[in-house]
């Protein structure tokens, strides 16, 4: 009798426990008809094969002082694109052998990661004139790093470079080899580095202008096993900022800026390169133009991906939290007290990895906030998006939700009267290129001259641009 007592109480006791914990806490999926945005495009320009796969394309900017944009391919190239798209040409390889930087690219998750253009690499006579940086996972493991994470099985470094062209508009690089402003010592084999960024919309004299944004990811695996996205003696799980042409960092090649929230000792021990922490796997930020917001989309685990504002000294809560919701584990979230921390930055707008509108593989990628009004359908609104499914979110960039899917909307592309997903046009692009047709897109964005939205992918090669309906 006592041992049917005993389990009686033992089951009177984990069911309850079971039912506040989940795989996917939210009960209605996005709505994948309603309030739908169609928005027409134009194939923009195509950057070339490498060995007969597609380019792996990452990040498009704006570098308006030589009027052209530049791309870049997980494998080293570095492109050029006209302002007309009729003009692709290669700026540089930082794969090249002469370069020694040695790009780690062989497999999904890892290679040229991004690349910023200084604000005045286009303005002689200026500090940052012909200056770009380039954030890369390499093979090249013999400098010491600068960061080691807390354990982990060192399997590449990721390493921040400087190049300086002597002559910016000229058709390919013309400097020097990089200068290395840091490294770190990479644990795990997947997510590691992020995005760089400067801010666009700040202007010299301004506290912001001039400061270079990084991501870094917990270091892989899954869960942040080596608990480093909390841990502020660690850049792992990080956005950082700092000063690349400063030197006042621990290792005199570039600076922390006094403005950041642990700077200047005093915080125990916390790394002053910190602007914000408690992330995963943030791949994409971006700003709004009009009121200054800043946007991260950050990779999940197994069950939440996020959008969230970011501010000095933020926590945006992995790995205690997924989402809004408290991080059990890789199968689970628990229902009690969802965004119950105070302390912790939640999601403005998040989904369920089990959404059904999505494929078998998810992660949030973004950001634009697009307040132009060449395109009045896209007036005011938070582009952002799942990166392997193709499919474009929006949000209204003027009455942000407080966490949760339910104001998450659809942008469909308008294909000759025909809507559809990005995934599809890729598809239907392979079957044209003679290909197999890619079971995911790679979605990302790109920003263009007068806030154009370029659509970039990792499967066609092609760039798509997002026009006024009834354009040529």
């Amino acid at each position: 009798m006592r041992i049917i007592v005993t389990a009686f109480l033992m089951a009177s006791t984990v069911a309850p426990a079971c039912a506040q914990m989940t795989d996917d806490p939210f009960p209605s999926p996005i709505a994948s008809t309603e309030d739908i945005i169609r928005v027409s495009f134009t194939e923009f320009a195509s950057l070339p094969d490498i060995e007969g796969e597609a380019a792996r394309v990452m990040i498009l900017v704006d570098e308006p002082g030589t009027r052209r944009m530049f791309v870049n391919d997980m494998r080293g190239p570095l492109y050029t694109v006209s302002y007309d798209g009729r003009t692709v040409r290669e700026y540089i390889d930082i794969d090249d052998p002469r370069w020694a930087v040695a790009v780690e690219a062989g497999r999904r998750e890892v290679g040229f990661q991004s690349f910023a253009l200084h604000a005045q690499f286009g303005r002689p006579g200026t500090e940052g004139y012909g200056r770009f940086y380039t954030w890369t996972d390499t093979r090249n493991t013999g400098s010491t790093p600068d960061f080691r994470p807390n354990g982990g099985d060192d399997t590449h470094d990721t390493v921040l470079l400087e190049w300086t062209a002597r002559s910016p508009g000229a058709a390919t690089y013309d400097g020097g080899p990089p200068r290395e402003l840091l490294r770190v010592e990479q644990p795990f084999r997947n997510h590691n580095a992020g995005q760089v960024g400067f801010n666009p919309f700040a202007s010299l004299g301004d506290a912001d202008f001039g400061l270079l944004y990084i991501t870094l990811a917990d270091g892989g695996s899954g869960g942040d096993p080596l608990n480093m996205a909390q841990d502020l003696t660690s850049p792992f799980g990080k956005m950082l900022r700092i000063d690349p042409l400063g030197s006042n960092a621990t290792n005199g090649e570039y600076g922390v800026p006094a403005g950041n929230p642990f700077a200047g000792g005093g915080h125990g021990g916390a790394l002053g390169e910190i602007y914000a922490y408690g992330l995963r796997n943030a791949q994409r930020f971006a700003w709004d133009p009009t009121n200054g917001n800043m946007f991260v989309s950050d990779i999940g685990q197994n069950i939440v991906e996020e959008l969230s504002l970011v501010t000095a000294g933020a926590n945006l809560g992995w790995n205690d939290w997924e989402g809004s919701f408290e991080f059990i584990g890789r199968r689970a979230v628990s229902l009690v007290n969802p965004r119950g921390d105070p302390t912790v930055t939640y999601p403005v707008a998040e989904y369920a990895q089990s959404d059904p509108l999505l494929t078998s593989r998810v992660a949030a990628t973004g950001v634009h906030v697009y307040r132009s009004r060449a395109i009045p359908q896209l007036t005011d609104l938070v582009l952002w998006g799942d990166m392997p499914g193709g499919e474009i979110f929006y949000l209204q960039a003027d009455d942000l939700p407080n966490g949760g899917q339910q104001s998450i909307r659809r942008v469909l592309l308008n294909d000759g009267g025909e809507a559809k997903t990005l995934l599809q046009l890729v598809q239907e692009k392979n079957v044209e290129q003679g290909k197999p047709p890619s079971a995911r897109a790679d979605l990302r964005f790109g920003s263009g001259p007068d806030e154009q939205v370029l659509i970039l992918n990792k499967q066609d090669g092609v760039i798509r641009l997002l026009v006024p309906d009834g354009s040529p």
